[in-house]
């Protein structure tokens, strides 16, 4: 299973834990943020794209099942306990309140990654949902990411790349349709850029502006590509983040 864009975020007081999760799951492509209070953790979950949770219920500052409830009333992330072997009530009300699986403490690294993997499989959207889908949170394609949320571009180096609110509309539009042919007055449409550009021809420059900040090579583009006579499609695999 291709791991490489996955986001995880490791909720546990132990250092030591995150320690070792955040070494082990980054030998296989994971991203992994680590954090030891529930405050922090609601932050990060507020501001970035995570594709799941392993969290500690036992947070000093916060319970853990009422973060579990407030997460899967609010989302759909992917959640897996890190449960404290005598804490079986953890684990059963973690998993009625919506939580995906749970791994008891002392774990094998191992088996965390295969539930992790199993998870993730189960979860992960491959097909974009709908613009009026209020718990989207982000796309991806071939390292890059648009935070729906944030109205925010970042380069597969990490990098947040400038783009104009025309730009992003039109962005999104072509993840929200992937390998699907789009005539101008289609893109207009989902781009909802009626009110302020008049004419067809206003997509074309901004297809050109958009081109010039995510193609390698904007006179040859891999992303956005050109069907003579017919309109624009974006080619490439496009992941939408729950």
């Amino acid at each position: 299973m291709d791991t490489t864009d996955s986001h995880l975020l490791v909720a546990d007081e132990d250092a030591e834990v995150c320690g070792q999760v955040c070494e082990y799951l980054g030998r296989y492509d994971f991203r992994v943020t680590a954090v030891n209070t529930g405050k922090r953790m609601l932050e990060i979950i507020a501001r970035e794209p995570i594709d799941l949770l392993l969290l500690e219920p036992g947070l000093s500052d916060s319970d853990g099942i009422t973060l579990t409830r407030s997460i899967r009333e609010s989302s759909k992330l992917p959640i897996v306990v890190l449960s404290r072997l005598a804490e079986e009530a953890d684990r059963v009300m973690g998993l009625e309140l919506g939580a995906d699986d749970y791994v008891t403490k002392p774990f094998s690294l191992r088996e965390l990654l295969a539930r992790i993997r199993a998870v993730l499989r189960r979860t992960r959207v491959e097909v974009a949902p709908s613009r009026s889908d209020e718990t989207l949170r982000a796309y991806r394609f071939a390292g890059w990411e648009l935070n729906v949320k944030m109205h925010r571009l970042q380069s597969p180096t990490g990098e947040c790349v400038r783009i104009s609110c025309a730009q992003y509309s039109l962005l999104r539009a072509f993840l929200s349709q992937p390998n699907r042919i789009l005539t101008r007055e289609q893109l207009l449409d989902l781009s909802r850029m009626h009110s302020t550009e008049v004419f067809d021809r206003a997509i074309d420059v901004q297809i050109m502006r958009l081109r010039r900040k995510i193609e390698p090579d904007p006179s040859q583009p891999q992303f956005i590509r050109t069907e003579r006579s017919a309109g624009y499609f974006f080619d490439a695999p496009v992941k939408a983040i729950r």
